[in-house]
């Protein structure tokens, strides 16, 4: 049976033990990621039937486990879960320290595999649909030449397949591994775009890999993941180079002055 909606009806014996399960549920299950909003006290109180004084009780054991937080005057929010891949300074240290940004990748290369090969076993009709949607909204993206649109289509793909592994471990780790990202931390992606001309290789990449994940071809997803991050890693070791020259022709060129 197809939910209607996120969260689903208490029955009358279950009150806040069924209400603290069930977000508990969601939460582990990665469909409530780090940092989401919860609904509004009185709107989650009706969606899942029961008096706003129990919902606050399941709030506060949550709370207190952990696992959601509130802001006074903004509301309740599932709490950090992972923590910070890396700490302020290691990040600013990986920033200057190129080798690092290939050691990001042969594991992103890795735990993206797997996802794929999982997500083609895994994926469910919900799953597909979602992973369709932002496929035409990623060519959509690419015609129009919006680059923020593009970014933003391409975290959105890698998460919904990680998401259709149905691994929460998997799920809560790449989601940390995904914030680094998109913080610029290891790469900007505009460079990775110039490098590739037109972004058109990524664009069909990232077809390739949606597509064999919705067709449920478990080797062709899993191949259209490593090769993905294989052209993103020879894209960035051409650019490198072609910037290495450029600098020292620079130099050549002062010199003959």
């Amino acid at each position: 049976m197809t939910p209607t909606s996120l969260f689903e009806p208490i029955g009358h014996e279950s009150l806040a033990e069924a209400v603290i399960a069930q977000l508990e549920e969601l939460i582990a299950s990665g469909i409530l990621k780090q940092g989401r909003k919860l609904p509004s006290e009185r709107d989650l109180a009706e969606t899942l039937r029961v008096s706003r004084p129990k919902l606050r009780e399941a709030l506060h054991v949550l709370e207190e486990r952990g696992l959601v937080t509130t802001r006074h005057g903004e509301g309740t929010f599932v709490a950090p879960l992972t923590g910070q891949a890396m700490l302020p300074a290691l990040l600013s240290l990986y920033g200057r320290h190129e080798p690092a940004f290939f050691d990001y990748l042969e594991y992103r290369r890795e735990q993206e595999g797997f996802a794929a090969r999982l997500a083609a076993s895994r994926a469910t009709t919900a799953d597909k649909e979602r992973i369709s949607e932002i496929l035409e909204e990623t060519q959509l993206a690419w015609k129009s030449g919006d680059l923020e649109a593009s970014r933003e289509a391409d975290f959105k793909l890698h998460t919904a397949i990680v998401d259709a592994s149905q691994n929460a471990t998997l799920i809560h780790m790449m989601a940390s591994i995904y914030d680094l990202t998109r913080q610029g931390v290891f790469y900007n992606r505009d460079f990775l775009r110039s490098v590739d001309g037109s972004g058109k290789m990524l664009l069909q990449q990232h077809l390739e890999l949606g597509n064999a994940v919705i067709d449920g071809d478990e080797e062709r997803a899993q191949k259209a993941a490593l090769d993905h991050i294989d052209f993103v890693e020879k894209s960035f070791k051409t650019g490198l180079e072609l910037r290495r020259r450029e600098v020292l022709a620079e130099k050549r060129r002062m010199m003959s002055r």
